[in-house]
């Protein structure tokens, strides 16, 4: 049994550094401004934002915004709608960050919003490094179609293209009820 807990360990830790070392070369590319925690601006989510936040401070967990909840695929693959206190209560971050512009504008994408949404109570096949909800964000935002997507620093890299703007992660201006 201890076997598997040390691929698991060996992996998380694999996946840290790589993103560790992506965020240099994202910058560097201009991809991205601020990663999550960098920024301390703060920016109301629309219909359709990309949020997220971390675990463990190794990983980070990305959804979509919808109507004051996020739309996020769990660990055991099942796409679900959880309010922003269960996306963060589940997991070790504090704060919530939203996908914005240089202005600091949340960028967004309506269809991404109802295509999550036609998706609650999905399950789809889930595997932590290559079916993940970086991938279930991507492939909701290209309408279905298959994105070779698998890491947070992937997700980034996408979001600039897709969004054709340089990206920042900025704190998410919401009251919780």
């Amino acid at each position: 049994m201890p076997v598997p807990l040390i691929w698991l360990g060996a992996a998380v830790l694999g996946a840290y550094t790589a993103n560790t070392a992506n965020t240099a070369y994202l910058k560097r590319k201009k991809i991205v401004d601020a990663m999550p925690g960098e920024s301390h601006q703060y920016t109301t989510p629309v219909n359709g934002s990309i949020v997220t936040c971390g675990v463990y401070d190794v990983l980070d967990h990305t959804g979509i915004w919808v109507d004051g909840n996020i739309y996020e695929l769990s660990g055991r693959g099942l796409v679900r709608c959880v309010s922003p206190e269960r996306f963060l209560g589940e997991r070790t971050g504090n704060h919530i960050y939203i996908v914005c512009d240089p202005s600091n504008n949340a960028l967004f994408n309506m269809q991404a919003a109802k295509t999550a949404q036609s998706l609650l109570f999905s399950t789809l096949d889930y595997h932590l490094l290559s079916q993940n909800c970086h991938k279930f964000v991507a492939e909701v935002l290209s309408e279905g179609q298959h994105v070779d997507i698998t890491s947070f620093s992937d997700l980034n890299s996408f979001l600039n293209i897709f969004f054709n703007s340089v990206i920042r992660w900025n704190l998410t201006q919401i009251n919780f009820r």
